[in-house]
């Protein structure tokens, strides 16, 4: 049995396969633990995935070319998930008619004062001009965020995590600042959650309503339409 397990790593680790397999089974475990775990955002799937696989590579010295070799069909599939998400929206065209005014108002005004707030905050701190751009779609689902990221200059690896880490945080606290803003309205709580924390927002606000996640991601794919283009305006004008 030890000589199969050896045979089959030597063969998978000599090929592109290796970073095929390497990523669909860390998914499918980190699933696992999120399912298990009740939707707990600490244990979101996509943070878990990345540092399970992190770990692997660095206990077998593997490089990250060789891993990604296999795990640029994966990355191929951003493509189609991107246009995708006009999905959600085709459902959600009822209630954007019916709202299409407050929503639209929410999530410009939401993508301009957390777009402009993030760079200056970074400049501030000290932060490249590199870093500056890469967090400026942080709120916007992944596959979005890296695409705009490497068309306005920036660092598409960093702003995945950035994407990540604000999606996480925002499912953490989404619940303690509804409570302290006394919002009741599951749809306003979508909106902001999917405005503001994207997939990771989406997912916690599914798990708490079904009306939340419906209008979370129903804002989460307008803000990535819209961030697509208002961005470049505000980044020609911020630099």
């Amino acid at each position: 049995m030890e000589t199969n397990v050896s045979e089959i790593w030597v063969y998978l680790s000599s090929s592109p396969l290796f970073g095929l397999t390497l990523t669909l089974v860390a998914y499918c475990i980190a699933h696992g633990i999120y399912t298990h775990s009740g939707g707990h955002p600490l244990c979101n799937p996509v943070l878990l995935s990345i540092i399970m696989i992190i770990t692997v590579l660095v206990l077998t010295n593997i490089e990250y070319p060789h891993y990604f070799a296999g795990a640029q069909y994966i990355h191929f599939l951003l493509g189609p998930v991107t246009v995708a998400l006009g999905y959600p929206l085709y459902r959600q065209l009822t209630k954007l008619k019916q709202l299409w005014l407050p929503i639209s108002a929410a999530l410009i005004s939401g993508i301009i004062v957390g777009t402009i707030s993030s760079i200056l905050l970074v400049r501030w701190l000290g932060g490249s001009i590199e870093v500056q751009l890469s967090i400026a779609p942080k709120s916007v689902t992944a596959p979005v965020a890296m695409g705009i990221a490497e068309k306005i200059g920036g660092l598409a690896s960093l702003t995945a995590a950035l994407v990540i880490t604000t999606g996480i945080i925002g499912a953490l606290i989404c619940t303690i600042i509804f409570k302290v803003m006394r919002t009741k309205d599951d749809s306003i709580k979508g909106i902001a959650l999917g405005l503001s924390a994207h997939g990771i927002g989406t997912a916690r606000a599914f798990y708490l309503s079904k009306e939340m996640g419906a209008f979370s991601g129903l804002a989460m794919a307008l803000s990535a339409l819209l961030t697509a283009l208002i961005l470049p305006c505000l980044i020609s004008y911020l630099f």
